[in-house]
């Protein structure tokens, strides 16, 4: 399917090029930057413009979108819902793609950002930034042993250190309603040891886990859609919230990550640290 996919993408190339400055997805040399990251945010309704507007008025460095506008991802659901909020960030942005937006993604997904960058948004990548590398993967995708992205991901993780972070819609790790995500257990063995944090969003709340092989996994998906209650019992969820919404601000320096989930008000409700080692 992947195939298929980059060969029609390939082929929509002449038509969409020019259309916008390429993104900023090389690699970059600044000892520190500000990273945002939201997901769920392109819907209908008051609540999500608040969390757009608190994400463009950070000015970030860096904006990773964790997936889904609604409902299937349209073209005109990105022009209504998508575009008025976080198109002005398209150059510094980094999507990622989420099962809502998965079946139009050949008329939706694709199309959109190709148009706004001017090339094709690669169904995995990755970019560099103030010492940390960030690796752009794809839940929707397949994932398992011996698929394509898979082993892009064994290649990208072969230089040395754990300076990296790793996101994707879908948490493997999540209190909200959908729970545990087992099937990505692929991406967090082949990242264990390898990296630091993982980003997620799909259920509609913020929570903050204890690490697990190394690896702490952030969920930011209360971006204004109906929130998900979480559950009381849960053995590796640290903190939460399912009562507000918010994004989450990641100050990012050589082996250093300070990590903040924040209201639209920019109030904070939870800060954490990561370290990291670059060899």
């Amino acid at each position: 399917m992947i195939g298929a996919t980059v060969a029609i993408l390939l082929a929509l190339a002449p038509a969409m090029a020019g259309l916008a400055p390429p993104g900023g997805n090389g690699a970059q040399t600044a000892d520190r930057a500000v990273v945002w990251a939201a997901g769920d945010v392109a819907g209908p309704g008051a609540r999500a413009d608040r969390v757009s507007a608190l994400v463009r008025n950070a000015e970030p460095d860096r904006f990773l979108y964790l997936g889904d506008v609604y409902e299937t991802g349209t073209a005109a659901e990105f022009r209504r819902w998508y575009h008025p909020r976080l198109g002005s960030l398209a150059r510094i942005t980094d999507p990622t793609i989420g099962n809502h937006e998965w079946g139009s993604r050949l008329s939706g997904y694709y199309p959109y950002w190709a148009a706004r960058k001017g090339r094709n948004q690669p169904p995995w990548s990755r970019t560099r930034i103030a010492g940390w590398e960030i690796l752009n993967l794809n839940s929707q995708a397949q994932h398992g042993p011996g698929s394509p992205q898979l082993r892009w991901l064994k290649r990208a993780l072969e230089g040395p250190g754990d300076c990296r972070i790793a996101f994707w819609h879908r948490p493997r790790y999540s209190a909200g309603a959908h729970g545990n995500a087992a099937d990505l257990d692929p991406f967090w063995n082949r990242l264990a040891g390898r990296a630091r944090i993982v980003l997620s969003g799909h259920d509609h709340n913020l929570q903050r886990h204890r690490a697990r092989r190394g690896i702490r996994q952030y969920v930011v998906g209360a971006g204004g859609r109906a929130r998900y209650s979480l559950r009381a019992r849960n053995p590796t969820i640290a903190w939460g919230a399912d009562d507000v919404d918010g994004a989450l601000r990641i100050v990012l320096k050589p082996g250093r990550a300070l990590l903040e989930f924040r209201t639209t008000s920019r109030r904070l409700l939870d800060r954490s640290r990561a370290t990291c080692s670059a060899q």
